[in-house]
This record gives C-alpha cells, sequence and structure tokens, in this order.
C-alpha cells in the first residue's frame, strides 16, 4: 500500500483532536527532565517505550500527568509544540487545533502563563517555518471539579483573545458533561468555541449531555454515539463533526481491533468524521499514520479518504474563506494524484 501511504501523506489535511502534552516523545522527556533537572521513574527511553503498554484510559492518564511533570518553562512548551508542527508538516498538514490542559501545570505550582506564552511561541513559529495555521483549544479536568475548572478560566481572561474555545478531557466515565455546565455557559459568553470530549468511554448520554447542556460546537470522539440511532441521525442533521482518534481507540480498547473501528460506518451514515492522531507519543502515530492504517484496516476508499481530508478543514474554527481556501487545495490534490 506504498502509493497510498504516499497519497495520504500528500493530501492537504488538518488535525482538530490533539493534545499537545500527548505529543511529548520519550527522547523529549529525557531531554527536558536533564534540562530541568526533575527526576524521572525511567532510566531509559525503552524503559518509558515500555511502560506504554497501558490498556485502558485511567493507565494512560497516569503516566501521562507523570511526563508532564518535565515541562517547566516557556522553552520546554515551546520546543514540545515545535516538534509536533515539524511531523505534522511531514504529514501533509495545513492547520491543527491543539488542545492543552492548563490545570496539570498549574496544579503543580507553574504559573498559567508559562504554557500558553511558550505554546503561543512554538505556534508563531511553525506558521512561519511551515506555513502551518493554528488554534488552541483550552481543557478542563473532568476528574477536577468545576470550581478548579471556573479558576482556569478566570486565569485564561488576559489570553481570551489568543484562545479560540474550550474543551473537557481526562477520565470519561463518572464525570458527565452535565457536572461542567456553569463553566462552559461562561465560555460560552466570552465568545469561545465549544468542544467536549463525549462517548468514547462514555455512553451515549454523554453525547446528548455534551449537545444539549454545554451546547458543543464540536464532539471529541463520540464512537459510541453509534449505539443510538436517533442520536446518530441528530448528529448527522445537525451537521457536528466528530474528531475520531483510531490508534487512540486501539491503544485504549476502545475497539479491539481496528478492522473494527466504525470509522468507515460513521462515513457511510454520513456522519462529519474526522481522523486525528489524540495523543500521538502515546498511541503510536501521529496524524498520517491514523489515516493509513485505518484505511488499510477498514477499507476506505480514495474518495472517502478524501472525504476525511475535506471535513478536517470544514468542522475547524477557521473563517468561511480559509476553509474553502483549503477545501479546494484537496480537491486540487485528489484530481492531480
Amino acid at each position: 500500500m506504498a502509493d497510498l501511504a504516499t497519497f495520504i501523506r500528500g493530501l492537504p489535511k488538518a488535525e482538530l483532536h490533539l493534545h499537545i502534552e500527548g505529543s511529548l516523545e520519550p527522547e523529549q522527556m529525557f531531554e527536558f527532565s536533564r534540562r530541568n533537572k526533575i527526576a524521572i521513574p525511567f532510566r531509559s527511553v525503552e524503559e518509558v517505550r515500555a511502560a506504554y503498554a497501558f490498556s485502558n484510559l485511567q493507565d494512560f492518564l497516569d503516566i501521562y500527568y507523570q511526563g508532564a511533570n518535565v515541562l517547566m518553562t516557556e522553552e520546554d512548551f515551546r520546543d514540545m509544540a515545535l516538534a509536533y508542527f515539524a511531523r505534522l508538516n511531514a504529514d501533509g498538514g495545513r492547520h491543527a487545533e491543539i488542545f492543552f490542559d492548563p490545570e496539570t501545570h498549574t496544579d503543580r505550582g507553574l504559573p498559567f502563563s508559562v504554557a500558553i506564552d511558550g505554546l503561543l511561541a512554538g505556534m508563531k513559529e511553525a506558521e512561519k517555518t511551515y506555513g502551518i495555521t493554528s488554534k488552541l483549544i483550552m481543557c478542563f479536568l473532568r476528574h477536577l471539579d468545576e470550581s478548579s475548572s471556573l479558576r482556569t478560566l478566570k486565569s485564561a481572561e488576559p489570553y481570551l483573545d489568543r484562545i479560540t474555545g474550550v474543551g473537557l478531557d481526562s477520565s470519561e466515565k463518572g464525570h458527565p458533561p452535565s457536572k461542567f455546565a456553569r463553566v462552559f455557559q461562561a465560555a460560552r459568553e466570552r465568545g469561545l468555541k465549544i468542544c467536549a470530549h463525549a462517548g468514547e468511554e462514555g455512553p451515549p448520554a454523554y453525547v446528548h449531555e455534551a449537545l444539549d447542556i454545554l451546547h458543543v460546537d464540536r464532539i471529541d470522539h463520540g464512537n459510541r454515539a453509534l449505539e443510538d440511532a436517533a442520536l446518530t441521525q441528530r448528529l448527522v442533521r445537525e451537521g457536528i463533526t466528530l474528531t475520531v482518534c483510531p490508534l487512540s481507540n486501539l491503544k485504549l480498547c476502545v475497539v479491539m481491533d481496528l478492522r473494527d473501528h466504525p470509522m468507515k460506518r460513521m462515513l457511510d451514515l454520513g456522519l462529519r468524521a474526522t481522523c486525528n492522531s489524540d495523543d500521538p507519543a502515546y498511541f503510536g502515530g501521529y496524524i498520517a499514520e491514523n489515516f493509513i492504517r485505518t484505511a488499510e484496516a477498514v477499507n476506505l476508499s480514495r474518495d472517502e479518504i478524501v472525504t476525511l481530508a475535506k471535513n478536517s478543514f470544514t468542522g475547524s474554527f477557521l473563517d468561511a474563506e480559509s476553509i474553502a481556501k483549503h477545501v479546494a487545495s484537496v480537491d486540487a490534490y485528489a484530481a492531480k494524484h
């Protein structure tokens, strides 16, 4: 399938579901731990990779938060972002809307400004170097209480002109979207776009709550929405984008075999599905790898692959003119190859 891989890598695409802290590769974790004199419980890059053999969301989150401890300075966040954008550029990425988790850092004593200033610097440099545009989405950690989210939103006020939206991530089970109704209302009142992880490990009811209580613009994951036919029809009717993450789903045992992944079914049903990498350092592949392996596993047609790329732009928070230009570039690429 070498030709397919080449076609996919060159295909213009956007990434809409990427946790920037989840792009921290083991090599960088070691580099930052040395740089910042932070002890980590691993003696080698190989030991870190071995620790990545988790099988559920909570085991992953435990090591994810451990890895984040090495991020101490603006330079760390900038370098981490630039390493991600270099990989995105190699994968045909033209735009990214990246999640970051301020509470992961403020809870360990870092000022709010350190992470965001570093990320914004990396985003600016990536646009200059690669021509890749990007937007920042600030996520609230759902295993914490809503008062922590409200404090985070307050801390973000000086940066609201540079934050596009808010999201909801971390442990899904037992933490329904309704737990965060007030903070999402406050974010919406400030003009921010709204997304939330729902229907990954949580039930279809969580997708309903994300739509009806948080009034999301996008659903992150959304796989389990397919268990509810009426909900699926509603997502199609309302044109809600799902930011689907196939290799993440495989690694976290949301699907046991990539051949059972619902991506093709989603497209057949008319859902606006997109293909993303989630936490690529931990889940074994960046965006092109997610496209390639999923296309091979569920036998996506060339047209379906092109549809996924177009959906990544139409589902983005870019303005209409930029979306139209990107969609035209996908069509032009497909016509030429």
